[in-house]
């Protein structure tokens, strides 16, 4: 099986085979870890995003990695936090079961993932973490594909509540 690895950090600078991408669902950049893959990137990855047609949230599409140590961009919109009553917790779960199976079918071994919908879609951290967690282990139990999966995460804050789960 695969290990689940956390790190505090920066996930533009990850030499991995792919870093996911907390993407809205146009695929065309923004703020928070998505503006910081695009400018990283540079311009090729909008280019390339525009041809793929958008992304509904908790689905997975791929682009090339361009300017990035990362080989691949897996893109996966995060659900909006509406209080945790509205299939939230499924669509983030699907964000990172998606994301892997991407990295599966496309022979990425170690993939990168930020806290997913943890910034302004406002997803409660703890709750977050958790799905986060229990879904890439479920995952990595199922597959002998991938070799490491990395959380690489921005605050000191949000590290501790990874590495409490783990």
């Amino acid at each position: 099986m695969g290990k689940i690895e956390i790190l505090r950090g920066d996930i533009t600078k990850l030499d991995v085979d792919a870093i996911v991408n907390a993407a809205n669902t146009t695929l065309l950049g923004g703020g928070g870890v998505d503006g910081a893959i695009h400018r990283a990137a540079g311009p090729e990855l909008l280019a390339e995003c525009r041809t793929l047609a958008g992304c509904k949230a908790g689905e997975a599409k791929i682009a090339r990695g361009y300017r990035l140590p990362a080989r691949f961009v897996i893109h996966t919109v995060g659900p909006i936090w509406h209080g945790g009553k509205h299939g939230e917790p499924a669509t983030l779960a699907n964000c990172y079961r998606n994301s892997l199976q991407v990295a599966v079918e496309n022979e990425i071994e170690t993939i990168a993932f930020p806290a997913i919908s943890c910034g302004a879609y406002g997803y409660p951290l703890q709750e977050a973490a958790q799905i986060a967690v229990k879904t890439t282990r479920e995952f990595l139990e199922s597959t002998d594909k991938i070799d490491k999966v990395i959380f690489v995460l921005w605050s000191d804050d949000i590290c501790e509540a990874y590495r409490r789960i783990l």
